[in-house]
């Protein structure tokens, strides 16, 4: 068997480097099987050990950490059929903890956040993590405008009407409500009335949904509001967006409001003075967990305090001020009978367990992920074997061990392949410091063209409507689409498309209206439809807003010819994208066959340039800041945060194109060469005269 991960206190650079290549690259595939195909592979408790492991890393080699990365993914894209919201207030995803050491954890990383004494009290709201949809809700002088889906955090999709037919939800509020509120909740279904759905959907011969919350997600994005209105939605609302004016100095005190104003907040929630009341409070919500009639995974903790939630601010996909507690997995046990590998876009090899169908806590389950060939040598993970499956969070299936004693004679362990499952049979290789096995055919293998063709047309990228996965692989095998731009030609294949079983005239013209309306694509989606490795949402909008259109990101990335050019210090000059991600985006572009590619997709598209936040309220606005030294009103942190939510960009290292370096005690080598440079340099309270704070 092989070792456990290395430890990583005793990582090297190249190695910390290595990993962090192969956990965005795992978890960014993670994301997309959760929010694109809904078909994850990979327990909650696994996916948060991912994020875990990754932000680890980046916090001991900090120069390593990509903004593109992990810890800035969130939600999922909008779906075609509803128009799109943005929000004032992004809506964000949480980190999550899984013992009472991670709940001290996060009670003082608050605490040095905001600089407080040990004895200085913080004061807690736990609240049940209800399984369900999120939503926002917009009230203007006390009427009901608007409701959205949270969709990608930045934008959401406009399902007013829909969220009207849910009978908790005022559609007035009385006088005391402020000019504009808007609230977030979740959208849930109970359990008897989930069961009762699934029995009509069944007798009607409709489908059946898999849980509470896919029923409630499913129901509550019907394109015709009255199916919606059929649906026994419920909501509980647990905090606020965009205010007009503030109404309350606490959470706790806001949850009242809510309830004053005819809002359906939790019962179970609890203010706590400590620690020990948080995890209490947890305890007792999970003791309750099986006689509520709602699902729930977990219980949320809130900073109370809201001045102080607003100088904690949040992460890249998550607010530091917040963090969710999590149940731990219910478990079954079943046969493996057959261990398949699947080829991903870049050409990483995962193997699936093909398992005996199980129920594990209502759902069926019948395939599972085993994440890569180290994990099957750790857990000794054999065809045959029975094993022990875990849903974590109701959700997503994983095989937790193998009972070995009930390990049928004469078995024999799993050996990996080394060559590619594709017909052409090409050998694999795994990269020094890797835990991935790649096939080395690159755009040879046929199924990393067809996955990266799936991953053109998916949710977060071009979102074509009646162009999923399985249509992109019989296009493919009958040669219709080859390469994306074949997919804008589609016009001129109108006949042969019409002589497939299950195309008629109708679904062939809303194919190709489809097609037609996403000629048009902003910058970002475009840059991350085109799969480059290391390459997520986050790090696509990174280098849109930088760059700003495509044109111009294209000519840096073909003159960063080596590591001392200007194209190429200005790339990793931006903060968070680091040498790796770097090589990935240069090596992508100056590749001949993308070149062609490239060139073919921008000759049928409309490539939409960046388009930058209104920020001109703020001072600094679009300035590179960098802080160096010991800071004394406010932690390193802390003035970053408030920085980024001023519309600047922060970076970590000082160049030509630095605006601002503020400087505090024991500044160091940034600060002379700010001054060898020319670059303006502040002092801490110059820097908050400027940005009009203290």
């Amino acid at each position: 068997m092989s070792k456990p991960p290395k430890p990583i206190g005793k990582l090297t650079e190249k190695q910390a480097k290595a990993e962090l290549t192969r956990l965005a690259l795992e978890i960014e595939r993670h994301d997309r099987l959760y929010h694109q195909q809904d078909a994850p592979e990979i327990s909650d408790a696994d996916y948060d050990a991912l994020r875990r492991r990754n932000e680890a890393i980046e916090e001991r080699f900090p120069a390593l950490k990509h903004t593109g990365g992990p810890s800035d993914q969130v939600g999922a894209p909008v779906a075609s059929g509803f128009g799109k919201v943005t929000h004032a207030r992004p809506m964000l995803s949480l980190s999550n903890v899984f013992n009472d050491e991670g709940v001290h954890d996060f009670i003082e990383s608050v605490r040095k956040f905001l600089g407080l004494e040990a004895d200085d009290p913080i004061e807690i709201v736990a609240e049940p993590k209800i399984d369900g949809l999120s939503a926002s809700l917009r009230y203007e002088n006390g009427a009901l405008m608007l409701g959205a889906t949270r969709g990608d955090g930045a934008v959401g999709e406009n399902i007013t009407v829909n969220l009207k037919t849910i009978g908790e939800i005022p559609e007035q509020l009385g006088n005391d409500a402020p000019d504009i509120l808007e609230v977030r909740g979740e959208v849930y279904m109970s359990r008897d009335d989930f069961f009762a759905l699934n029995e009509r959907q069944e007798a009607d011969g409709e489908k059946v949904f898999a849980n509470p919350r896919n029923a409630a997600a499913g129901s509550l994005r019907q394109l015709d509001p009255s199916i919606t209105a059929r649906r026994p939605l419920r909501i509980f609302i647990y905090s606020a967006g965009e205010l007009s004016s503030e109404t309350a100095e606490t959470h706790w005190g806001f949850l009242q409001q809510l309830r004053d104003w005819g809002f359906p907040t939790n019962p179970l929630s609890r203010l706590c003075t400590s620690a020990e009341e948080v995890l209490e409070a947890y305890a007792d919500v999970q003791a309750k967990r099986s006689e509520l009639p709602y699902d729930i995974d977990g219980v949320v903790y809130k900073v109370n305090r809201l001045d102080w939630q607003r100088r904690l601010g949040v992460r890249s996909r998550a607010p530091r001020w917040a963090t969710a507690h999590k149940f731990p997995a219910e478990q079954a046990e079943t046969i493996l009978r057959a261990i398949t590998i699947q080829v991903g876009r870049t050409g990483a090899l995962t193997p699936v367990a093909e398992l005996e169908p199980i129920t594990v806590g209502g759902v069926v389950v019948s395939r599972a992920t085993l994440h890569n060939e180290d994990e099957i040598q750790r857990k000794d993970i054999r065809e045959g074997d029975a094993v022990v499956v875990q849903r974590a969070g109701d959700v997503i299936p994983q095989v937790v061990r193998v009972i070995e004693e009930k390990r049928p004679a004469g078995s024999k362990t799993f050996e990996f392949p080394g060559q590619c499952p594709c017909d052409l049979k090409t050998p694999t290789m795994r990269e020094e410091g890797e835990v991935v096995r790649r096939c080395t055919g690159d755009l040879a293998c046929p199924y990393q063209q067809v996955e990266r063709l799936k991953h053109f047309v998916s949710r977060d990228a071009f979102d074509i409507e009646g162009l999923g996965a399985k249509n992109i692989e019989t296009f493919w095998q009958d040669e219709i689409v080859t390469k994306a731009g074949d997919i804008f030609r589609l016009r001129d294949q109108r006949d042969v498309i019409a002589e497939r079983e299950g195309w008629g005239e109708q679904s062939i013209t809303k194919l190709l209206d489809a097609i037609e309306a996403k000629r048009e694509i902003p910058l970002d989606r475009f840059v991350y439809a085109l799969g480059i490795r290391q390459v997520g949402q986050a790090n696509a909008r990174l280098l849109a807003k930088n760059y700003g259109s495509f044109g111009a990101l294209r000519a840096a990335m073909q003159a960063a010819q080596d590591e001392t050019c200007t194209e190429y210090q200005d790339l990793i000059n931006i903060d968070g994208i680091g040498p790796s991600v770097a090589t990935d985006l240069v090596t992508f572009f100056q590749e001949p066959h993308n070149a062609a590619a490239l060139e073919d997709l921008e000759s049928e598209l409309a490539i939409q340039d960046f388009e930058a936040p209104d920020d001109s309220d703020s001072v600094v606005a679009g300035k590179t800041v960098v802080f160096t030294g010991s800071l004394e009103k406010m932690t390193r942190s802390e003035a970053k945060a408030r920085a980024e939510s001023m519309g600047a960009k922060v970076a970590g290292s000082v160049s030509k194109k630095t605006d601002y370096v503020v400087v505090g005690a024991d500044a160091g080598s940034k600060a002379k060469k700010a001054e060898d440079l020319g670059v303006e340099i502040l002092t801490e309270e110059a820097w908050l005269d400027l940005i009009g704070g203290t």
